[in-house]
């Protein structure tokens, strides 16, 4: 039954009707009841609120246009969008900050190549505890602001292009003169591009896991192409044996060298071929001109430790 988590996660609130606990979209501080995400966005403008997603498969979106907003999944993994608004994502948010908590977004695609689940364009961004399918983008934006991204506790699968458009999509594509924070997460079978791709000067990647091994037409796991500081610890890497470009799991600079790189510290992480991979790549491919602080890596067999590339 889809209705039960609603009735109990507005009985919390002691505010809802009966017909507004029938509804999908409920806003906890309020009670009040909509039957898009959408009418709930746009009756709450301007304010900071959560709003509490019931079980179920939507094929709509929405744009946040203010405030600071919670999209939260009143039971994680249950509630799953499918729709992309202005041709971008299921969620477009440029609001005054966001966080989406237990959401799945699967099968987004548009005519750009760039269908995601999320479009952040305004506003710091926390995501947790969601999954990102079988789409051309998981996340994406780009801003000129100090924006900080946090990923915590997520999956992306099935993910990115090369082939449908002639720029390609990412997992995960992030600008901003801010940070990104990606952890506990797991990356798998990918579909062109890049797992990671962050233009941003300040990164923590940490304790996540990139399965390649059922990748096809990828690239790198991590690329930093203007160059980063941070750390990129603790992580496990799998490179698979349909690469696009097989050359780097972690590539710093290659494009730019816009930001300092000097000092990013990439240790304690894991990484090895697929069965009937039989290329050799570089675990850190190096474009900066700079000295990165590497630590210690456990590496496997045809896992080329370090390679410095001229720009």
């Amino acid at each position: 039954m889809r209705i039960a988590p609603v009735l109990f996660a507005l009985a919390i609130t002691g505010s809802a009707s009966g017909q507004e606990a029938r509804a999908p979209f409920v806003v906890q501080e309020s009670g009040q009841g909509f039957a898009t995400l959408d009418e709930a966005l746009q009756a709450h403008r301007g304010q900071d609120f959560t709003v509490l997603i019931a079980p179920g498969v939507y094929r709509q979106c929405a744009v946040q246009q203010a405030g600071r907003v919670t999209f939260k999944a009143v039971r994680p993994g249950s509630a799953i969008f499918e729709g992309a608004c202005e041709d971008k994502a299921a969620l477009v948010l440029r609001g005054g900050g966001s966080v989406v908590d237990g959401l799945v977004f699967r099968g987004i695609r548009v005519p750009d190549g760039n269908g995601a689940g999320i479009r952040i364009e305004i506003g710091d961004l926390v995501v947790r505890n969601s999954m990102f399918l079988d789409s051309q983008e998981g996340i994406l934006g780009g801003t000129d602001e100090a924006s900080n991204i946090t990923v915590d506790r997520s999956t992306f699968s099935g993910l990115g292009q090369c082939h449908e458009t002639e720029d390609c999509a990412h997992s995960i594509y992030l600008a901003s003169r801010g940070s990104v924070t990606i952890t506990n997460s797991r990356f798998e079978r990918g579909r062109g591009g890049h797992y990671v791709k962050l233009r941003v000067p300040r990164v923590r990647i940490a304790d996540n896991s990139f399965d390649d091994s059922a990748g096809t037409r990828t690239n790198y796991m991590i690329d930093l192409p203007e160059g980063a500081t941070g750390e990129i610890a603790r992580n496990t890497f799998v490179q698979g044996t349909r690469k696009e470009n097989w050359g780097g799991m972690i590539v710093v600079a290659a494009e730019q060298r816009k930001y300092r790189s000097a000092g990013l510290s990439v240790h304690d992480n894991v990484a090895s071929l697929a069965p009937g991979q039989e290329k050799s790549p570089a675990f850190v491919a190096n474009v900066s001109g700079e000295r990165l602080a590497l630590g210690e890596n456990r590496l496997g067999a045809g896992v080329r430790a370090y390679e410095v590339r001229q720009p």
